[in-house]
């Protein structure tokens, strides 16, 4: 029997012009949406009237496919957009109660500089702030910073352990009543409830103190997005929301109970870790109208952009030589990629025979991510099925092009999971933690 007081929960991933690779050719698509404060504003509202729980932006600290350039050259791909903290801080002025989640590399960033931005957003935006935690995976974003390569896969999962406990152990400065402001008496903070961090460790020396108040939800959200053995022990630990691919009801029911399996030896409750796979809808007022929708978009794809996605998510690999109506070869380059998203796309390839061609026009739209196509009655029944399954506790909206793809969802797709009691009619609280039902973590001082 399902559990009539679980509630579905529902992010919007917002690329800058949509997720599907030709979505930004598409005659109602913003293509310069990247670089469009009001896009975005627009795009805010739009969610929020969907009572959505947060808006999810994806960051890379480079441009990705940059030594493509044929292939670069076709696409919006990272190549044009805002640095997604700075126009978070923006959204959260314009907004409620939508939360504000973006990404941000532990490979190539410090800990104090992660913890200061995001308890500065938490404030802005009166406690809406989440942290989607990543080791970087794109070659591009090495070649910034001075390396020639990532550091091997292991190595960036250890230190992006330590770098969330520095960072957390930062946003515990300060105890939640420390700051007293007392004009009276002169005294602005209590020193009692100030600690210095004092961390050393393998990765990061860090003394502290962070120079901000403890943030408004103890901690913003903390999201992560691995799904590789050492990415759902990182999870399992540390993380709030997961975002993951989950292409089939299968693969989401066995990934939902092997992480859900984990927190208890953390001392988590599988509750108080949300599993929310990607999922991009195609709808239309008729199955037949939506397969046509989703046709012109599969038919917009550049070729050679198709091929540069398929390599960039199989971690780089070098396919120029393969013949593109041939199968996957057997043995690919080994490759510093995410390990994963390797591992899904082969086995989608070899289980559906699909020659490099069809495997990068399949994966294309939602590289790899559930794709729905229907109408709105068939998208709300296959999103309530595989809630009500335990393959997921919400999805991530990926539309196809924007603004159309969430209009429809917001207007047409929601109502239905409303009326059936799946979704929230009115957010329950303030903060992102309230609306997730999420527990605010206490103070370690505190604590006890």
């Amino acid at each position: 029997m399902a559990d009539k007081n679980r509630k579905l929960k529902l992010g919007v991933f917002l690329y800058p012009t949509g997720h599907h690779l030709g979505g930004w050719r598409q005659p109602a698509a913003q293509a310069d949406g990247g670089l469009s404060l009001p896009h975005y504003i627009d795009l805010a509202h739009t969610a929020e009237r969907g009572k959505f729980d947060f808006l999810f932006f994806a960051d890379t600290l480079g441009a990705r496919d940059a030594a493509d350039v044929e292939a670069w050259s076709h696409t919006p791909k990272y190549n044009s957009q805002f640095e997604p903290l700075t126009l978070l801080s923006a959204l959260s002025v314009v907004t409620e109660h939508v939360g504000l989640v973006s990404t941000a590399t532990t490979t190539y960033n410090e800990p104090f500089h992660i913890a200061r931005k995001f308890a500065s957003l938490d404030y802005l935006s009166g406690g809406r702030a989440g942290w989607n935690v990543v080791t970087s995976s794109s070659p591009d974003e090495a070649f910034n910073f001075g390396f020639e390569a990532h550091p091997p896969h292991v190595d960036r999962y250890e230190r992006a352990r330590e770098f969330v406990n520095v960072v957390k152990g930062l946003w515990d400065t300060w105890e939640d009543d420390a700051f007293i402001r007392d004009k009276l008496t002169g005294r602005y903070f209590d020193p009692a409830k100030f600690h210095f961090l004092n961390h050393d460790g393998p990765h990061f020396k860090v003394r502290g103190p962070l120079n901000i108040s403890r943030p408004i939800q103890g901690y913003p959200v903390i999201v992560q997005a691995g799904s590789s053995e050492t990415g759902k022990e990182l999870a399992a630990e540390t993380a709030e929301v997961v975002f993951t691919a989950q292409p089939t009801l299968e693969s989401a029911r066995e990934f939902y109970g092997d992480l859900k399996g984990r927190v208890a030896k953390y001392g988590r409750l599988p509750d108080h870790l949300l599993i929310m796979p990607g999922v991009m809808p195609i709808i239309g007022q008729s199955r037949t109208e939506a397969n046509e929708h989703f046709e012109r978009l599969q038919a917009s794809i550049h070729p050679t952009v198709g091929l540069s996605l398929l390599a960039d998510m199989l971690g780089g690999a070098d396919l120029s030589g393969y013949p593109l109506d041939e199968p996957l070869p057997e043995q690919l380059p080994e490759t510093l990629g995410n390990k994963s998203r390797v591992a899904l796309i082969t086995e989608m390839a070899r289980r559906d025979k699909l020659t490099v061609r069809q495997l990068f026009t399949k994966i294309a739209g939602a590289r790899g991510h559930w794709t729905v196509v229907g109408t709105a009655t068939d998208i709300a029944d296959q999103i309530e099925d595989r809630f009500l399954k335990r393959g997921a506790d919400g999805f991530n909206i990926m539309p196809a092009y924007l603004p159309g793809s969430l209009d429809e969802f917001v207007h047409h797709v929601v109502p239905i999971l409303q009326d059936r009691g799946l979704f929230r009619l009115e957010y329950e609280g303030r903060t992102l933690r309230d609306n997730l039902d999420l527990p605010r973590p206490p103070h370690p001082a505190r604590s006890i």
